[in-house]
């Protein structure tokens, strides 16, 4: 089966021919962070061993390095690069926004580093920052796709602020919702994500992609095939007819389905607040 996948928001970014859920680049990328790691640091041994971890030795200067990273909504590249270099990009950059640097330096490899080492020299990095305006750090939409099957809906990914449990402290997260199903990914194991860089933002779009082939595939509302389900309607009304017959309600304390439900309760009403631009409750609190 052969189809596009769509954006209605953020950047159309290639993917794999045989694959449309991979990802293998972006049509730009922005300047996320800047750094040196000279071969002082404490931390340097650790780091560059991940230089090594591969087919090839990319640890090619002992004195240290230049870093540079860059990223898309769906993907992340890093440049590794003299120090002196590096050191100028970072101060044309304080003056000049737009600066550029000759990639040919150095070299490039198509993701953030991570593990030993780098999860201490990195910290957390959000596609909505507030210095770009950003409600917030980690607060805002990333990406959105159209909907294969039913028309209007899309299946959005999004950063925001939510609870695992109601007594533990909130966390920056990452997930998607479709507005098709109304699933709430929370229960839905796997689909939520601490969001603590490029990589969880990739992880979390790649799955919203494979949501959409699923429904492209098999529809909506096949219970053992498609991952765009919608729930039944029935339980809502079933726990709004005990609850006014317990409670001696004259209304449902409750919406009588799902899409209201969301919109009030869930996910649509996190995005709808960060379209509006205002910051949303924290979620699940």
């Amino acid at each position: 089966m052969s189809f596009t996948i769509r954006n209605t928001y953020g950047h159309t970014h290639p993917t794999s021919e045989t694959n449309p859920t991979h990802v293998t680049g972006a049509p730009g990328y922005r300047v996320s962070m800047t750094a040196t790691l000279p071969a002082s640091d404490a931390r340097f041994d650790d780091c560059v061993t991940w230089l090594t971890n591969g087919e090839h030795n990319l640890h090619t200067r002992p004195e240290g390095y230049g870093l540079i990273f860059l990223e898309s909504e769906e993907h992340a590249v890093t440049y590794f690069g003299p120090i002196e270099q590096v050191a100028e990009f970072q101060r044309e950059q304080a003056t000049n926004p737009g600066a550029t640097f000759d990639a040919e330096q150095g070299v490039m490899i198509a993701q953030w580093p991570h593990g030993k080492g780098w999860d201490e020299f990195l910290p957390p990095a959000y596609w909505n920052m507030a210095q770009i305006g950003a409600i917030a750090d980690g607060v805002g939409l990333v990406t959105a796709f159209e909907h294969p099957v039913t028309p209007g809906a899309e299946v959005i990914v999004y950063e925001f602020e939510g609870k695992w449990l109601p007594e533990k402290p909130p966390v920056n997260m990452i997930t998607y919702h479709c507005t098709a199903c109304h699933q709430d990914t929370f229960h839905d194991g796997g689909k939520v994500h601490e969001n603590n860089g490029p990589h969880d933002r990739r992880w979390a779009a790649r799955q919203a992609r494979q949501h959409i082939v699923s429904a492209a595939r098999h529809g909506v509302n096949r219970d053992d095939e498609s991952q765009c389900r919608p729930f039944d309607p029935a339980m809502l009304k079933a726990v709004n007819a005990v609850a006014r017959q317990n409670l001696g309600l004259a209304h449902n304390p409750l919406p009588d389905d799902d899409a209201a439900y969301c919109a009030t309760k869930g996910p649509c009403s996190i995005i709808r607040e960060l379209r509006a631009g205002v910051r949303p409750p924290v979620y699940r609190a």
